[in-house]
């Protein structure tokens, strides 16, 4: 597994510092008049979601992660733990801090694609859109479909989202899992 020099930086590149494996969200090139060009990277921590900066000089050697992905089904919950499947029945346990807030848009039999880093489950890659009913919110007007104008709303598990003002407790809703935010509200099926 051949190693990564600082010209091989870009941004969505997942590197290996001091055995943590780090993705590189952003990315600038300098090369100043005089002396080595500079590659500053913001890289965030896979294993705990910490972000620095750091510069790297064109000579600079970083060393490829030792991340593998595999796709898995949501299980259930065990205490602070969450239990995910594979197609071969081999199970991977992910703590509800490794998750964040992750955890809240998973439903039972949601397909995952589990980040593994030196054989351990570290992340997970969620559908892009999930569909929640709104368990809590004010009620809305009738006829106010102003879209712009928002108001809080809980789902499951006391997560709270921001919604437009027509969405009433009971309507199901799109989840963009990316941002945690509204995208839609999703059809009814009845």
């Amino acid at each position: 597994m051949a190693d990564y020099t600082a010209p091989d930086l870009r941004k969505g590149l997942r590197v290996e510092i001091d055995n943590t494996p780090y993705v590189i969200t952003e990315f600038n090139f300098v090369k100043p008049g005089k002396g080595a060009a500079i590659y500053t990277c913001r890289l965030k921590s896979l294993l705990d979601g910490n972000t620095f900066v750091r510069a790297f000089r064109s000579n600079d050697v970083l060393k490829k992660p030792d991340l593998e992905e595999r796709t898995m089904r949501f299980s259930y919950v065990e205490g602070d733990d969450y239990i995910f499947m594979n197609a071969e029945f081999e199970q991977a346990t992910i703590p509800a801090s490794v998750l964040g807030d992750s955890r809240f848009f998973l439903f039972e039999d949601c397909e995952v694609r589990v980040l593994y880093h030196n054989g351990q489950p570290v992340d997970i890659t969620l559908p892009t859109f999930v569909e929640k009913v709104i368990l809590e919110t004010e009620p809305g007007a009738r006829g106010n479909t102003a879209t712009n104008v928002l108001k809080a709303a809980k789902i499951n598990g006391g997560f709270e989202i921001h919604v437009p003002l027509f969405i009433n407790q009971g309507d199901t809703i799109k989840i963009d899992t990316r941002t945690g935010e509204y995208s839609d509200r999703a059809l009814k099926t009845r």
